[in-house]
C-alpha cells in the first residue's frame, strides 16, 4: 500500500497534467507516468487490436465484450487507467455517455514496465480485486511473459502463465488463440 497523501489528489489534478503524461488517483495520491514505451505500446496495441474483431464486434468469434485502450475507471475514490479492460454486454449493456466508467469491468490488463510494474502489482492488483474484476492479465514485454489471475473469494488465483512465443488461450477469451510471440517487438538482427 501506498503512503497517505499529504493532500488528497483530485480530478483536477489529472486535467492539468502534461498531454505526455497519464495520471491516476490512487489510495488520494496522484501517481504520473509518462506515455508507455514502444515496447509496451506495441504489446498493448497488437492485444487491443487482436481482441476486437472476435469479442467486441463479434466477427470470428463469440462477441459480448466492450473492450477498450485505457479506459478511465472510477473505482470508489480511485481513478486507474489501466492499458486494456473489457466489459461483458450482459453487464453493461448500454454503452455510457460520461468520460470514465464507474462500472468496474470484467477483465483488465496491465502491461508492465520497469517503471508501472510495481504499482501495477501492488497497489492496482488489490484495488482490481477490491471492485470486483474477475480476470486480471499482467503482460511483461521485458519479461515476455503473460500471467492471467483470477478472482477467487476476493483474492488473485493465477490461472496460467505463458512465455516467449507460446501459443495461448487464455480466459476469459480462451475460445481464441494465439501466439504470445505476436507481442513482442522482434529482435533486431
Amino acid at each position: 500500500m501506498t503512503a497517505p497523501a499529504e493532500r488528497l489528489a483530485t480530478y483536477q489534478d489529472l486535467f492539468d497534467l502534461p498531454d505526455n503524461v497519464i495520471g491516476e488517483i490512487l489510495h488520494g495520491q496522484l501517481i504520473t507516468q509518462p506515455r508507455p514505451a514502444p515496447r509496451h505500446a506495441r504489446a498493448a496495441s497488437v492485444l487491443g487490436g487482436d481482441l476486437m474483431n472476435p469479442f467486441d464486434h463479434g466477427r470470428g468469434g463469440p462477441g459480448g465484450w466492450w473492450i477498450l485502450f485505457e479506459p478511465e475507471l472510477h473505482l470508489g475514490a480511485h481513478i486507474l487507467v489501466p492499458d486494456l479492460a473489457g466489459w461483458r454486454r450482459e453487464r453493461m449493456p448500454v454503452f455510457p455517455d460520461e468520460a470514465y466508467f464507474t462500472l468496474a469491468p470484467d477483465w483488465v490488463c496491465e502491461v508492465l514496465s520497469p517503471g508501472t510494474a510495481r504499482i501495477d502489482r501492488v497497489v492496482k492488483m488489490p484495488l482490481y480485486a477490491e471492485h470486483g474484476v474477475g480476470w486480471l492479465w499482467l503482460v511483461d514485454p521485458d519479461q515476455r511473459t503473460l500471467e492471467v489471475f483470477r478472482l477467487h473469494e476476493g483474492h488473485w488465483l493465477m490461472e496460467q502463465a505463458w512465455q516467449q512465443n507460446e501459443e495461448v488461450g487464455a480466459p476469459p477469451f480462451g475460445e481464441w488463440r494465439f501466439a504470445l510471440a505476436d507481442l513482442w517487438v522482434p529482435d533486431a538482427t
